[in-house]
């Protein structure tokens, strides 16, 4: 079917699913296939449910009027997210980069909707799924977007930028992260860099850089650059400093010559200064006052496992546990390692999606632990059991949930680190 009658069909039918569990009364769904599912199989329930129309790929059901039938579901999936943004002639910020995206993009819509309408990705929604999720939200009252996008391979940011098509862009590093699917540093650099490609052949307003990272200031050459970074960066629009991390960041930052501000977040980590300057440093090229600025970072508290500090009872907890790659893990140790609070314990889970440089990087992490002095250390899960170190290792989560119940820790600052999968946010409701 073509795009415009496509178009014009969700126009009447707004709202899209995915999902054949949840099927809104005249709402459209989209039959998506995966690895291990097929959502042909569930057009006719979906239909059956609710929806007006079910969009289907398989021509063995597409049976009736209210199948529609296309090529690839995914691709009309996402030629129909594109040109719903095509009916919108506001700012699209798109934001990717290794580690700090999602933060980074909750930062920067926190600031911008201290003066505009914000539609922004929910959550982690940054993939070739998300992202057209994100824009299927865009609605006549917004005034500026802010899309986030993920990738794990390369290719994965071209797909997305084609589909949400930013006016400008951001990225907020490149590091050591889903080697197995990059095959190396240099493909991620590629990869991340698909942004600021997009952006330079599309004539785009411009893209925001940490001009003190010769990487990124590499990948957007030719770009028309709004630059930020620590203090000193030349021709920076945004400067700033650290002024305290004990255990929450307080920094200071300034507009080019300007007079400096000072902002006590929420977060921990030195290492979200730049997070930090980032959203500033949009948020004044987009007309939001310095005021206003300081007020959106200051008040921002994250609530997604990056980056909390968590006070129970027993312990303070410093829970960072999302998701893990060999730069965000010593990032994290680093900074826990000159918080000057104590004592501390460490419990790290194991690093995803390393391919074969995955016991090197799991070796470079205990090296560094041995650097860092904490009281104590568990890791967990097998790449880190792989190690040979004395700390103690255990299998699983579950393996420390036991321990816990059986030695509970008190008194301790906690740092919980690891990839998603190893389910260490399971953990601060014991601690």
């Amino acid at each position: 079917m073509d795009i415009k009658e496509l178009y014009r069909i969700y126009t009447e039918h707004p709202v899209i699913t995915t999902d054949s569990r949840d099927c809104p009364a005249g709402s459209m769904f989209f039959a998506l296939r995966g690895d291990t599912f097929d959502g042909n199989r569930f057009a006719a329930a979906a239909l059956e449910k609710g929806c007006a129309y079910a969009v289907v790929d398989d021509p063995a059901v597409a049976t009736g009027p209210r199948c529609i039938l296309v090529d690839n579901t995914l691709e009309a999936f996402q030629a129909l997210a594109r040109e719903h943004r095509r009916h919108f002639s506001i700012p699209v910020i798109g934001i990717t980069g290794t580690n700090g995206k999602t933060t980074t993009k909750e930062l920067v819509a926190a600031v911008l909707a201290e003066k505009y309408r914000v539609h922004c990705t929910q959550g982690n929604y940054n993939n070739d799924i998300g992202v057209p999720k994100t824009l299927f939200g865009l609605r006549p009252g917004h005034e500026i977007a802010v899309v986030e996008m993920g990738a794990s391979h390369p290719g994965d940011i071209r797909r997305l930028v084609e589909t949400a098509e930013p006016t400008c862009g951001l990225i907020t590093n490149v590091g050591m992260a889903h080697l197995q699917g990059f095959g190396s540093f240099e493909g991620v650099v590629r990869t991340k860099g698909e942004l600021y490609d997009y952006l330079r052949q599309s004539g785009a307003d411009c893209a925001f850089v940490n001009g003190a990272d010769d990487t990124l200031m590499g990948i957007a050459a030719g770009l028309n650059l709004v630059k930020y970074g620590p203090e000193g960066t030349p021709a920076a629009a945004v400067e700033g400093r650290v002024a305290a991390c004990d255990p929450l960041l307080s920094f200071e930052w300034r507009a080019a010559g300007g007079s400096w501000h000072r902002v006590q977040t929420h977060l921990i980590g030195t290492y979200n200064l730049m997070n930090m300057l980032a959203a500033a440093c949009v948020g004044l090229h987009f007309g939001v006052s310095e005021e206003a600025v300081s007020r959106a970072l200051g008040g921002y508290v994250p609530a997604n496992n990056r980056s909390q500090l968590e006070v129970t009872a027993r312990n303070r907890l410093v829970v960072d546990a999302y998701n893990a790659n060999p730069t965000s893990m010593a990032a994290a140790l680093r900074n826990f390692r000159d918080m000057t609070v104590g004592p501390k314990m460490a419990i790290l889970g194991s690093m995803g999606e390393l391919g074969d440089a995955s016991a090197e990087e799991h070796r470079r992490i205990v090296s560094l632990l041995g650097e860092c002095g904490f009281d104590c250390v568990w890791l967990v899960g097998d790449e880190f059991g792989s190690t040979d170190c004395a700390y103690r290792k255990f299998a699983t989560v579950d393996e420390v949930k036991a321990e816990i119940e059986r030695n509970r820790p008190e008194g301790r600052y906690i740092l919980i680190k690891g990839s998603h999968s190893q389910r260490l946010y399971e953990l601060p409701p014991l601690l």
